[in-house]
């Protein structure tokens, strides 16, 4: 039993060297290649959320934002499968680390920025200074909305490494509690573990959300800037 909570969230070592890059590619072979195989149930559930997920987040997109529609489907799958991962027993979720998360909405946020300064540069200037602002508030108008912009993927970072480390720390107390209570009150044992059951359930439908909210935020920024 780890002594420490955290002791979980640690990526794992051999002999010295982070394992994470291998972690981080594991996930890819529940994907099934649809061109080498036989269609079977699988690989047509797999093709009917891959059109599913397109056509939720690309609607509202022009030409030129649809585009972006093998990225954004390759970045949903990535983090769904990475998430669902963790709940694997003695697995490590690279969805908890922060520094992974900012890697993904630092670049992705930088270049709907710049797409929209480079394809819309009057319209995404304005977003710094709302119509019909009275003078004396335009200094503090534009610092308000610079800082809200540069916050963005922070807050796409902390959203998702929050949630899925929150889910990952009740599991651990709540399994914790469970072999304490195993040697001193079987009955109550037995109702943590039901707990933990479900629990799993929901963290299995929150690290599909959470790619899922992950992803459409990065189309709703796109959608704005381009």
């Amino acid at each position: 039993m780890n002594q420490n909570l955290f002791a979980s969230f640690n990526i794992p070592t051999i002999l010295g060297i982070p394992l994470v890059m291998l972690i981080i590619m594991f996930p890819t072979i529940l994907l099934t290649p649809s061109k080498n195989l036989i269609k079977n149930r699988l690989s047509s559930l797999q093709q009917w959320l891959i059109q599913l997920t397109l056509k939720q987040m690309m609607t509202t997109h022009t030409t030129k934002g649809r585009t972006w529609s093998l990225m954004l489907l390759a970045l949903i799958t990535f983090i769904a499968l990475n998430n669902i991962l963790g709940l694997t027993p003695y697995a490590f979720t690279p969805t908890t680390q922060l520094s992974m998360n900012l890697g993904m909405a630092v670049p992705l946020w930088m270049a709907t920025v710049l797409l929209g300064l480079r394809h819309k540069t009057k319209s995404s200037l304005a977003h710094f200074l709302p119509q019909g602002t009275p003078a004396p508030l335009i200094p503090m108008l534009i610092v308000i909305e610079t800082i809200s912009l540069f916050i963005q993927p922070v807050a796409l970072a902390v959203r998702l490494t929050a949630n899925i480390t929150a889910g990952h720390l009740l599991m651990h107390l709540l399994g914790d509690t469970t072999l304490t209570l195993m040697s001193i009150y079987p009955a109550s044992s037995t109702i943590t573990t039901i707990i933990i059951v479900l629990l799993v359930t929901l963290e299995l439908g929150v690290a599909l959300i959470q790619a899922y909210v992950f992803t459409l935020l990065v189309s709703l920024y796109l959608h704005d800037n381009s």
